[in-house]
């Protein structure tokens, strides 16, 4: 009697050939596969764009609702971060009382759109937006809101450290003399879409 595809199991029950088993479960992996893989394609095709407006810098929505006073947000834009924060009126009036220990008091030699060249280096003198970039060799200074604090002395009146060099800012990004940063800390360009939305990568002054 000839042989063919199908074994005796002994019991007069046919049984499967296993290398035609593998073979067609290894077919089907193959067309799943290749399904699921024409099933992602136009979810990763629309993601696509989205990611790479990101890098190339498009705006960043930044809901500012519930930051309190003396509290700070990081935002991504443009592959760096960005703070955003609400300064107390404690911390603005210390502003002026550290003039004279600044080296770009006017920020006259550093970065910022002409909306924020003024003393707060910003729209709305409470809230601050900042590059979180150290000017000197790119490390991301800490935020050091508290006035007078043991390690960084009594006249400190809050502002940002760099723990890298020991850079010092005051709470409106200018640099300290003696820093080893060159410049204030740059301010993006950023605008009010509400009172409690900001927009940070466009361009604008008025809510």
């Amino acid at each position: 009697m000839a042989a063919d595809n199908v074994a005796s199991s002994g019991a007069g029950t046919p049984a499967v050939d296993e290398k035609r088993r593998r073979l067609l479960t290894t077919g089907a992996g193959v067309v799943g596969a290749a399904g699921a893989l024409a099933l992602a394609i136009p979810f990763v095709s629309s993601m696509s764009p989205s990611a790479r407006a990101r890098a190339a810098g498009a705006p960043v929505e930044v809901d500012i609702s519930k930051l309190e006073p003396g509290q700070r947000v990081v935002v991504e834009w443009r592959g760096k971060p960005v703070w955003v924060v609400r300064r107390t009126p404690e911390l603005l009036e210390g502003l002026e009382a550290v003039s004279g220990e600044l080296r770009d008091v006017e920020s006259d030699k550093s970065d910022q759109p002409d909306y924020a060249k003024n003393t707060y280096r910003s729209i709305k003198p409470e809230v601050l937006v900042m590059s979180g970039v150290c000017t000197h060799l790119g490390c991301s200074p800490t935020f050091r809101p508290d006035v007078a604090p043991i390690d960084l002395g009594a006249d400190w009146k809050g502002g940002f450290f760099c723990p890298c060099h020991g850079s010092k800012f005051d709470i409106a990004g200018r640099v300290y003399k003696g820093a080893p940063a060159p410049t204030n800390l740059t301010v993006p360009p950023y605008s009010f879409v509400s009172d409690t939305v900001i927009l940070v990568g466009e361009d604008g002054e008025q809510a």
